[in-house]
């Protein structure tokens, strides 16, 4: 089927024929090069620990040529920067649908967090060194990064609570303590960079200029013994190796005067603002990803129910059975909408302005797509909740989304918080009314 029968018609006419052609290729490279890849990459992961964290699977370069070969590289980097190729975020949600259906996909593409929020910072706010530095080579693919922010023991989807303080010494370097937690990306043998949320000020009077982005070099950071990465943390189990969701330890790590010329990304406070800057865009990425692999499990479900019987006749021919699928096809698309729609409302604004739709599109997918998943994961029993098919581990994926890039109630104190300013409304809306009636009645 052409990508055209499955866009939203009201969408349709806002994509460039240029996006129309790469949303195709998307497509059918996930589905002729990387869907048949996920297996093999699992395989080729070392189950031996001491190896595990120190090498990557070896389709991944394949892939990565295979992607570059065609165009699809680096195509979350919206119009705005002249680093990338060009789409809208619309249009790379589109792409983002189909790329959620594989596991070796996004990376394979060069489109894997948490590399693209930390690019999309570095394209936005970074030096020319910064850029030379880091990158340049994160567009090429020649390394990892990751994004230390949460905090063991503290709210961390409210930023002002982070601790993890750097405070300059008598020789004018940052001396950086505190623990970072669930840090993605970091135990990935390639992974060079790190931006580092810190604590740089304490005045109650501008608590939201009290923390900034530090941009700093891991490998160096780690040689030296003053950063430590303690562990990785498992997520229902899984420890995602070689990429890793890590805990991070800094005891007196003192930022050295050659790096402390480009440690800050922005300015000194400003690191508030880099986060929201980050995850606006980063949240419809991963909204649209979880969309395909919803996708993904109701055509797994469905071949599943053309040849599993059960008293006699094809799972698929019961009623209940069909009545549950079509609702989630239902489901599906209510969330594509709302996804679509905040990913348009930030090209036609930006993530401040589409903050609402964000909201909507961040609590309402992730929950829909477990419901999906769980459904998957019962038509298929106990191989269901194995790894012989794909649904568990994309279960544990989509219920880790309802707590990363801010938990759901989060979202929902925001998004009602915003819709409470409009109250006023509602009694003026009344006021109206009851005058209006007053008028009628005269008549």
């Amino acid at each position: 089927m052409s990508v055209k029968d499955e866009i939203p018609a009201i969408f349709l006419d806002k994509i460039s024929p240029k996006g129309l052609e790469y949303i195709q290729k998307t497509k059918d490279f996930v589905n002729d090069w990387c869907i048949p890849a996920d297996q093999l990459y699992h395989d080729q992961i070392s189950l031996e620990p001491s190896k595990r964290w120190k090498s990557t699977p070896e389709v991944t370069g394949k892939l990565k040529a295979k992607a570059k070969e065609l165009g699809l590289w680096n195509m979350f980097l919206s119009k705005h920067y002249p680093e990338g190729p060009g789409f809208t975020n619309l249009e790379y949600g589109l792409m983002a649908g189909y790329l959620g259906r594989s596991f070796c996909a996004p990376e394979a593409t060069n489109t894997n967090a948490p590399d693209t929020g930390n690019m999309e910072l570095l394209a936005k706010y970074g030096t020319p060194w910064h850029k030379e530095k880091y990158l340049k080579p994160l567009l090429n693919g020649d390394i990892r990064s990751a994004f230390l922010m949460t905090e063991r023991g503290t709210s961390s989807s409210n930023a002002l609570n982070i601790s993890c303080s750097a405070k300059k010494n008598a020789k004018g370097n940052y001396v950086i303590n505190g623990l970072k937690w669930f840090a993605s990306g970091a135990g990935d043998p390639r992974t060079t960079v790190w931006l580092v949320m810190c604590k740089t000020d304490d005045n109650p009077d501008a608590p939201y200029r009290n923390h900034t982005v530090l941009v700093l070099d891991a490998k160096k950071a780690l040689a030296s013994g003053r950063a430590k990465n303690l562990r990785p943390l498992d997520v229902f189990g899984y420890d995602d190796a070689p990429h890793g969701h890590c805990e991070i330890e800094f005891n007196d790590y003192e930022v050295d005067a050659e790096e402390m010329k480009n440690v800050v990304l922005a300015d000194v406070g400003r690191g508030f603002e880099l986060i929201q800057s980050r995850l606006g865009p980063g949240r419809i990425h991963h909204c649209m990803r979880l969309i395909g692999a919803g996708e993904f499990a109701l055509i797994r479900v469905q071949h599943r129910a053309n040849h599993r019987m059960i008293f006699g006749k094809p799972l698929m021919r019961w009623e209940s059975y069909l009545n549950q699928f079509a609702q989630f096809k239902i489901d599906i698309q209510k969330c594509r909408l709302l996804v679509l729609n905040a990913a348009h409302k930030i090209d036609i604004s930006d993530a401040k302005g589409a903050q609402q739709e964000i909201a909507m599109a961040k609590i309402e997918t992730p929950r829909t797509i477990l419901k999906v998943l769980d459904w998957g994961i019962q038509m298929f029993g106990a191989e269901g909740v194995s790894n012989d098919v794909e649904l568990a581990r994309m279960y544990a994926h989509a219920r880790t989304l309802r707590i990363a890039d801010g938990p759901d109630e989060a979202h929902l104190g925001q998004l009602a918080r915003q819709e409470m300013k409009k109250y006023k409304e509602a009694d003026k809306f009344f006021e109206r009314h009851a005058a209006q009636q007053a008028k009628i009645a005269k008549l």
